[in-house]
């Protein structure tokens, strides 16, 4: 009588005898630590970058409010009625209230024996030539507000100029 091999199952019987070796649970775990690292940096750069670009649209932003500022403090002072004095500081804000403008005129350059010399008290400076006359100095400082939901970085301009309204 013949002796019968004892009986496999199906599943063995499809597989070679000899199994290649696969990846362990280890090596799966290191590859999937490896790719989460890279994605974390690329994350982390991805958001640098975010910030940088919303700082410089916001620094933009505020310095053409400063030249608009300087433009608009440059109107008041010509329309300004010196009988009662000199403009001395102006403040100026924004449309949508993200900027605030300060103004501060340190200085009128105006001629000798000019009458607005007398009336602009100490922010008047005698000088002697006539192509200088009536010219400004002043310091604007342009500033985010806090409050303004859009604002994440305040930002603070400081410009001095010299102006001729």
């Amino acid at each position: 009588m013949m002796e019968h091999a004892p009986c496999k199952p199906l599943l063995f019987r499809l597989l070679p005898s000899r199994m290649r070796s696969a990846f362990g649970i280890w090596q799966a775990i290191i590859i999937i630590l490896i790719v989460g690292g890279i994605m974390a940096v690329a994350m982390r750069y991805a958001r640098i970058g975010t910030v940088h670009t919303a700082d410089s649209y916001i620094r933009e932003q505020a310095e053409l409010f400063l030249q608009s500022a300087v433009e608009i403090a440059m109107l008041q002072i010509s329309g300004h009625d010196r009988s009662s004095g000199c403009l001395d500081h102006l403040q100026v804000m924004s449309r949508d209230g993200k900027f605030v403008a300060d103004i501060n005129i340190t200085h009128y350059y105006l001629m000798q024996g000019s009458g607005d010399l007398a009336r602009c008290g100490s922010l008047g400076y005698p000088i002697g030539t006539e192509e200088s006359h009536g010219m400004v100095m002043m310091e604007t400082v342009v500033t985010t507000n806090p409050d303004h939901p859009k604002v994440v970085h305040p930002v603070r301009l400081v410009r001095r100029s010299l102006q001729r309204p």
